[in-house]
């Protein structure tokens, strides 16, 4: 299945229908009076978040929702039949943003929530509301409410605990196959993950996600590289796993490039709670591996961890501090709004 984080989609809820001038014909009933039905209500546009679903990709194909107007009244008192809604099923975790690409519109977070993007318009009222005792025959009716069209961005946040930063080729595939099940394509050449890629990881029988995405590289808030379009899917995450690859011989400036980048992208995101990992230890001798840890140590101003993912050395520590570092988030009391009656 493709993966798509980005679609634009052209929504329109139905018209009301409009309300029927009618009166009541029978025989031997003198004055009948009016019995025009009123419109039926136009169908509107939803957005449900529903399981299953990890990419945007249906609405590269069909990019137009319209739902069907309400029918007119009829005589005999019959009001016509209202618009089917029209239900778009987005993954959980999807942000609807309006046109101006800024002003988010809801948050779909949970499975099976709804809301609604476009209401159908009002049906009209036939001439039987406008019936009073002054006027007992009204021949006016109203027309039905015009429904309403927008354009909307949909934009996929992938839900994650954690995420995966670094540069290119810094082993975060690698890490996220040895701590999991996933099979993320792993190849000896940048950019080898062009998507990102989620796994479960446990750690002392407890699960959490884990995110990769692909590397950021200098000047990607500028558009190098891939970008720092992706950077969207860690932004959930509780905590980050900052990978340096201990093989090249500028670590320090490695790691100045990711936070540099992650601070153009949002301060916010930059902010979050971060543990740094020395990777491939596995191809450096103890004193290199000695004079790098110290080095990053010193530029991070906090502890590295040493791991390897292809010997699989260091990763259980790894994990138990991401581990800590979510129930942590997960029990950060939530401030309630002061009561107001």
């Amino acid at each position: 299945m493709k993966f798509l984080d980005l679609a634009k989609v052209y929504i329109r809820s139905g018209g009301g229908g409009a309300g029927c001038v009618s009166f009541r014909r029978e025989k031997f009933v003198e004055f009948g009076g009016p019995d025009g039905g009123d419109g039926g209500n136009g169908g509107s546009v939803w957005a449900e978040a529903v399981e299953g679903l990890n990419t945007l990709i249906d609405f590269r194909y069909q990019q137009h929702f319209f739902a069907k107007s309400g029918q007119p009244g009829m005589g005999k008192q019959m009001t016509g039949r209202s618009g089917d809604d029209i239900v778009l099923k987005v993954p959980v975790g999807t942000e609807i943003i309006d046109e101006d690409e800024e002003t988010v519109i809801a948050d779909l977070t949970q499975v099976g929530q709804r809301v609604c993007l476009a209401q159908g318009g009002n049906g009209g009222w036939g001439n039987l509301r406008f019936k009073t005792s002054t006027n007992r025959a009204p021949a006016r009716a109203n027309p039905g409410i015009e429904g309403v069209e927008r354009t909307i961005w949909l934009r996929l946040k992938l839900i994650a605990d954690a995420g995966l930063v670094g540069l290119p080729n810094a082993g975060k595939s690698t890490f996220l196959a040895a701590v999991s099940n996933a099979r993320p394509k792993i190849a000896d050449y940048p950019f080898t993950t062009l998507v990102p890629n989620l796994g479960v990881v446990g750690i002392d029988g407890k699960e959490f996600v884990m995110a990769d995405i692909p590397g950021l590289i200098e000047g990607a808030h500028e558009g190098r590289g891939l970008g720092d379009q992706f950077l969207g899917h860690i932004e959930r995450c509780s905590v980050l796993l900052h990978l340096v690859d201990g093989t090249s011989s500028t670590i320090t400036k490695d790691y100045r490039t990711i936070l540099t980048e992650l601070e153009a992208y949002s301060p916010k995101l930059a902010a979050k709670p971060r543990i740094t990992a020395l990777n491939k230890i596995d191809a450096l001798d103890a004193r290199t591996l000695s004079t790098r840890r110290k080095a990053l140590e010193k530029a991070a101003g906090g502890p590295v961890f040493a791991i390897s993912g292809v010997a699989r050395q260091g990763l259980t520590e790894v994990l138990r501090a991401l581990m800590a570092e979510i129930e942590r988030g997960r029990t950060k009391p939530v401030e309630e709004a002061e009561w107001r009656p």
